[in-house]
């Protein structure tokens, strides 16, 4: 049986106050509890407090006011696609639209948009799902998503449009992303990529490859991304 991997706790109180943040618990001008409050709220230290904090302040969540503490910003003009909690989460899914292009479908591969996959993951191959994500009415994201059919019934059923499949691995099978490595490339539109999003031939185009790792241990899922950045800026702590 996996073992599973428990977060780092100061990922875990960083994901739950940015979350706070993008839902409207907190709105800009607020001013978020104190360290020590923090501390014995969710039972953890002073370091890891800070080390959650760096990062809002870092991301434009925060900003720090000596003498005031913390004070709220907002959710940052740009796509927070880096998060943990994925991008639904940190776009806020009123601003998102999920269009599915290709329905999870069971296929045999040999590696992952470049990375190796374990034999495995071979054997009992991948579901394939691909995905436009809408915001603001503009076509932002193009993902393919390769999901190993490890333990996960029903997978192929679900209905992803204007879901998160972040929310679905969470709630549908207890499997929480961890972290993970990414490689980033600059490309031109593709005809596919050109359609999907609107644009010319040439047109250039951010692609990330991504390999998620999740509290599952052994169990990995994998993307590649097309973002289309030419208003929104990509932000996010991975």
């Amino acid at each position: 049986m996996a073992v599973k991997k428990a977060l780092p706790p100061y990922k875990v109180l960083y994901e739950q106050l940015r979350k706070h943040i993008t839902d409207g618990n907190y709105k800009r001008g607020d001013i978020l509890p104190s360290e020590n409050e923090l501390c014995t709220t969710h039972q953890v230290t002073r370091p890891t407090v800070r080390k959650a904090l760096d990062r809002l302040v870092h991301e434009g969540y925060i900003r720090k006011k000596q003498g005031k503490g913390s004070i709220v910003q907002g959710q940052p003009q740009g796509v927070g696609i880096l998060s943990l909690s994925g991008t639904t989460s940190a776009i806020g899914k009123d601003n998102l639209e999920t269009r599915i292009i290709v329905k999870p479908t069971l296929i045999k591969c040999d590696d992952a948009f470049g990375f190796p996959l374990l034999d495995f993951e071979k054997e009992v191959g991948c579901y394939r799902l691909e995905r436009l994500r809408i915001m603001n009415k503009q076509p932002i994201f193009y993902d393919i998503t390769l999901v190993p059919n490890i333990n996960l019934p029903r997978f192929s059923s679900r209905n992803f449009e204007n879901r998160s499949l972040f929310e679905i691995m969470r709630t549908s099978y207890q499997i929480e992303i961890s972290g993970g490595e990414q490689k980033l490339m600059a490309i031109t539109a593709d005809d596919k990529v050109q359609q999907y999003f609107n644009v010319a031939a040439g047109h250039p185009i951010l692609r990330l490859d991504r390999k998620m790792e999740t509290s599952e241990e052994g169990f990995f899922f994998y993307s590649q991304v097309y973002c289309n950045t030419e208003n929104y800026g990509l932000y996010g702590t991975f």
